[in-house]
């Protein structure tokens, strides 16, 4: 079940709450065990949801989650303030350093990375026109829920707070994710940035990763130095479900903090490399040929159990890739299980994991490729032999043709005349032939 706060605090909250009302079919009872300035009162319930109202603003509401019944996740419908006009926002909650605006110091509420990602996706789907759709850091408490939770927010100004397609927008935004599982296994934690996160934002809605707490450069400012702070660091991935972060910026002395503490600090590339593959799969090819960040990329074979590592043949490779560099790095991908990289993952680098058959079917189709140029090529054994015909400068002044146009049009394939005298570019071509050894 999903619990809803209202803040009577706050009217962009209420708004929502009544647009919550209008949507659903909510059936209206009274708890009398608490009072209704503390949840109590006349409480809605659909199915899904429980809404209640506060009358304190939601970032002091700690412990909230006790006034619901058994809840799985909590959101604070609530307005976002700021001088970024139309906006629907969220964010998870606590506090990297001092507290300065609700909950304590140096603690995070647990957060609900699955569910934000879900949200996103549902603020896109109903944002009126004219209002954006983003992220923000963790900032101000609550910093004890008691369940997993997050900021739901119409901003940014009294315009919006008092806009009913806003609100309605918010409300059906909460109402789409009934039933959201609050994590997801494929979860980071940020550090980094602005109070705004349009690179963890890309993360969430361009792979299957979701973010957790995010620590922008201002938090990170607050928290002091990451050594002296371990706490607050390992519980941002325990709050988040998540043993993995994503830094933005030169934080080396955060870098090392979260390395001491057993965690693992990746890359955006790495995030979007690995998406939806296996990770024990991926962590072995990491260590058996290199990281994703040192130019490990994955083939079509990636799924197959039985693999070998095999160094490429560097000189039939590089003359492949003279040819035709996308081709052949497509080629590569379209045998191996795995492939080293260079040139920022743009071309092939000197080893590759295959399945069995996979290389042999690679140097086949590396042949394929070569044909682009050569007479003729083929393998003899553990060796490929290409035979080209080739312009030769010198037999083109033996037939007295000077250097200029003509010299360039002979040498371009074309018939010239000299001295009235055709000379044909079949007279002036020699053969050349080169043996490119697989192993």
């Amino acid at each position: 079940m999903i619990a809803i706060v209202v803040s009577r605090a706050d009217s962009a909250s209420e708004h929502i709450g009544e647009h919550l009302l209008d949507l659903a079919d909510w059936e209206a009872t009274v708890d009398d065990s608490r009072p209704d300035a503390d949840g109590g009162g006349t409480v809605h319930r659909t199915d899904g949801f429980e809404r209640r109202t506060f009358d304190e603003l939601h970032l002091h509401l700690d412990g909230v989650a006790a006034a619901f019944d058994d809840p799985d996740l909590l959101l604070f419908a609530s307005r976002h303030s700021g001088d970024t006009g139309p906006l629907l926002t969220a964010h998870f909650t606590g506090n990297f350093g001092p507290a300065e605006y609700g909950g304590d110091d140096d603690a995070l509420a647990a957060a609900c990375p699955n569910a934000q990602a879900d949200l996103l996706a549902a603020f896109d789907r109903h944002a009126p026109d004219g209002y954006e759709v983003g992220m923000e850091c963790t900032h101000h408490g609550p910093s004890d829920v008691g369940v997993p939770s997050m900021f739901v927010e119409l901003g940014s100004s009294e315009d919006e707070w008092a806009d009913p397609e806003g609100a309605r927008a918010v409300a059906r935004a909460i109402l789409d994710i009934e039933g959201v599982y609050p994590h997801r296994e494929r979860t980071v934690v940020g550090f980094g940035g602005g109070h705004y996160v349009p690179r963890f934002e890309r993360v969430v809605r361009d792979t299957g990763w979701a973010v957790g707490h995010v620590a922008g450069d201002w938090s990170l400012d607050a928290m002091g130095h990451p050594a002296e702070h371990r706490a607050v660091i390992d519980r941002a991935f325990a709050a988040s479900d998540a043993s993995l972060a994503l830094v933005e910026g030169d934080h080396p002395a955060l870098v090392d903090t979260i390395e001491e503490l057993g965690y693992r600090v990746v890359s955006e590339t790495w995030l979007r490399e690995v998406d939806g593959r296996d990770l024990d799969r991926v962590a072995e090819l990491e260590e058996t040929i290199a990281s994703v960040d040192e130019g490990l990329r994955f083939g079509v074979h990636f799924d197959d159990d039985d693999w070998t590592v095999r160094d490429l043949p560097v000189d039939l490779l590089a003359t492949a890739q003279g040819i035709d560099r996308e081709r052949t790095y497509d080629v590569v991908e379209a045998h191996a299980v795995a492939l080293e990289t260079e040139n920022a993952g743009n071309r092939v680098g000197d080893r590759a994991a295959f399945p069995p058959g996979g290389f042999d079917a690679l140097v086949g189709e590396l042949c394929d490729v070569l044909a682009e140029k050569y007479e003729s090529v083929r393998c003899e054994g553990d060796v490929v032999v290409a035979v080209e015909r080739a312009f030769d400068p010198a037999l083109a002044h033996e037939a007295g043709v000077p250097e200029g146009p003509k010299f360039g049009k002979l040498a371009g394939g074309h018939a010239v005349e000299v001295e009235g005298e055709t000379v044909d570019p079949a007279s002036v071509r020699t053969e050349r032939t080169e043996r490119f050894h697989l192993g």
